[in-house]
């Protein structure tokens, strides 16, 4: 959430920011409004107190009239602290509600605008010629198939659409990809991490995703937990409820985790082979910063994602998404997008949010500094993604009878293969 005094102090840059999001700018006044009532109930409610307490030394000096007059008054004073004190909880409870459900205030060097008008910052390598090559190259799942990597008939017998089996080569790549994203990770200072796949309300809440993605997540209602879409969830509520020593920061984590999402809205989106699935695997760094740090840390959560992709060698992008297509947590996101030759076109591999202190006003994440107590920052950035990753290693790397070159940096996690070959059948 935002600070309220932001808001009370610069009301017209929380409206611009809701504006650029394609949010609703009403809720801004309907905040103020709130806030305003919250304060002035809970300004009424001490005035009482007061008077009530006060009163109660007089009484036990009075006597005759002037004390029947005083008890009577007390009696009043009783239920107007009583109405004082509901008016002040119900403010509160609204002014959190309608805090709730305001995103985080947009970074001014954001591109305003929809999906399609994020802003390309850099472009790494070369796309294959082919043609040039001279073969027309597989897709993806008959890549998988022919290397018997991949398995989506099955994956939708047991489990429905959207899901699948990683088998032999597939399931070693997977593995591969882990821990070599993992030894990179490690090697730049960051904690591996295995985290939970269960939460409970108030990390999914506290990290921002039961606003906008509430749709795309998962929830057992019997056990009231949900289901992780990131270890950036776990990863953030980790600290939950604790005041952190800033000496300590900055604090970053590797987590490891399957992910679950919905893909609500997503119908008939990717449904070829496993671009756009229910259930995968994610390497994710988590960063906790000073709130003036969080610039630097948000670039070098990006260079550590285009060392990670120039290391798989895979020629990508970096954009600089868009406000509207910003998650409520993100005042500013880089994607780094892979090429996909048989879409012909780029593709999310990575993305690296700056959420300011927006979770850790939620979750209650405080630093320490010269005896003073702040919100710290919270900074996140996808490391591997796996199936997408595969996706783009296969199609990326293959060659005209169907076998796909191994990247050097996985090769030391596949038993030094260099190529992956097609089955035998």
């Amino acid at each position: 959430m935002i600070d309220l005094r932001l808001l009370r102090e610069d009301p017209d840059r929380v409206r611009a920011s809701q504006r650029a999001r394609g949010e609703d700018v009403a809720l801004v006044d309907s905040l103020l409004s709130a806030d305003e009532r919250r304060r002035s109930s809970g300004v009424r409610f001490d005035e009482l107190r007061a008077e009530q307490k006060g009163l109660g030394k007089l009484i036990g000096r009075a006597a005759g009239d002037e004390k029947a007059e005083l008890l009577k008054r007390a009696e009043q004073l009783k239920t107007d602290v009583k109405a004082a004190d509901a008016e002040r909880d119900a403010a509160d409870t609204e002014t959190q509600e309608l805090l709730q459900r305001l995103g985080n205030l947009v970074h001014p060097e954001v591109p305003v605008g929809g999906e399609e008008d994020f802003v390309t910052l850099e472009t790494h390598g070369t796309h294959r010629d082919f043609a040039a090559e001279g073969f027309e190259p597989r897709d993806h799942l008959e890549l998988g198939q022919l290397l018997g990597a991949i398995d989506v008939e099955r994956g939708a017998k047991v489990s429905g659409s959207r899901f699948y089996f990683l088998t032999g080569v597939g399931a070693l790549l997977e593995l591969a990809l882990v821990n070599a994203a993992i030894a990179q990770a490690t090697a730049a200072g960051f904690t591996p991490m295995l985290t939970p796949a269960l939460v409970r309300p108030q990390s999914m809440a506290g990290t921002g995703f039961l606003g906008q993605a509430a749709q795309d997540v998962y929830h057992l209602d019997k056990d009231d937990l949900y289901l992780v879409g990131t270890s950036e969830v776990p990863l953030a509520a980790y600290h939950m409820d604790e005041i952190l020593d800033a000496d300590r920061l900055p604090l970053r984590y590797a987590g490891f985790s399957p992910c679950f999402r919905r893909e609500a809205g997503s119908h008939g989106k990717d449904t070829r082979g496993i671009f756009r699935v229910h259930q995968f695997d994610k390497v994710e760094m988590f960063s906790y910063v000073l709130p003036e740090d969080a610039q630097a840390e948000h670039q070098r959560l990006l260079e550590w994602e285009k060392q990670w992709l120039t290391s798989l060698e895979l020629p990508f992008r970096v954009i600089d998404v868009a406000s509207a297509d910003l998650g409520s947590s993100a005042a500013r996101k880089f994607d780094c997008e892979a090429w996909i030759p048989t879409q012909g076109k780029y593709r999310e591999l990575t993305s690296t949010s700056d959420c300011t202190e927006f979770q850790s006003r939620r979750l209650s994440i405080r630093v320490r500094e010269d005896k003073k107590v702040r919100p710290l920052a919270t900074l996140n950035g996808t490391l591997c993604a796996v199936p997408r990753t595969i996706v783009a290693i296969l199609e990326n790397h293959q060659q005209a009878d169907g076998s796909v070159r191994v990247p050097e940096v996985l090769r030391p996690f596949l038993g030094g293969r260099e190529v992956l070959e097609p089955v035998t059948k």
